[in-house]
């Protein structure tokens, strides 16, 4: 989905710092998006990592205007198996990477007096509660009231805060979660997920360029207006 994301925003004219735990990754899709992009190492789930790609950014591009916080896992399984160093592993990542990344992009735009956008990736699991997901729901409850707190905060700096809510994305973290789940329930491969599919309303799974469209919105002045909200990119899945 990153890929997905930083890809359309190059489209869109934007110059995509692309930021990654594998920094040979963010290099590859810097290089391939081209138009000055960069790849950068973090860890989202360290304070200090974030804020120094922060540092870094302004120091190679000369302004930050937009924050995508986009780093996220899941983990699979029932609440009461889930072992508390997963569930402070997916926490660190999944809610304080989002924390860090707003507080580093706040400190940032008010020094630059510009206003700016600050863009959190949620997910349909952070408006309904998901069987066998329900640490990586609450997660992403959590970064859905994340996003309204800090939209109200920081309206006053002309900084927007929204967050994308995807569904079924045909990415690797879903053929993760398929293959744990047909485990759980000795289902066939594919057999989850296909069940997934056939409940969404116009008939696919989702596509990253399906979320990277929203975020392109949210990234542009077209957006400027809206703040504070959890935009469900599903496909027709929950309603709201």
């Amino acid at each position: 989905m990153g890929e997905g994301i930083a890809k359309q925003l190059a489209t869109d004219g934007l110059t995509v710092a692309v930021a990654d735990l594998n920094k040979d990754n963010a290099e590859k899709v810097a290089a391939e998006i081209g138009n000055g992009s960069k790849g950068y190492y973090v860890d989202v789930s360290k304070r200090d990592d974030v804020f120094k790609l922060v540092d870094d950014v302004v120091a190679d591009f000369g302004q930050l205007d937009v924050i995508v916080n986009n780093a996220g896992i899941a983990e699979i399984g029932a609440i009461i198996d889930a072992k508390e160093e997963d569930i402070n592993k997916i926490f660190n990542i999944n809610v304080n990477g989002d924390i860090f990344g707003i507080q580093a992009a706040a400190q940032q735009f008010k020094k630059q007096g510009t206003g700016g956008k600050i863009i959190n990736a949620c997910s349909i699991a952070g408006h309904e509660g998901f069987e066998l997901l329900g640490i990586y729901s609450a997660t992403k409850f959590a970064v859905r009231g994340l996003t309204q707190a800090a939209a109200k905060e920081l309206a006053k700096d002309k900084i927007t805060v929204n967050a994308y809510c995807p569904g079924i994305v045909l990415t690797p973290m879903w053929d993760q979660i398929d293959a744990e789940m047909a485990k759980i329930y000795d289902v066939p491969l594919g057999q989850t997920l296909q069940s997934y599919i056939d409940g969404i309303a116009l008939g696919r799974g989702e596509q990253p360029a399906d979320v990277a469209n929203l975020v392109s919105f949210l990234a542009d002045k077209k957006s400027d207006y809206i703040t504070g909200q959890s935009i469900m990119v599903d496909g027709g899945i929950q309603y709201s």
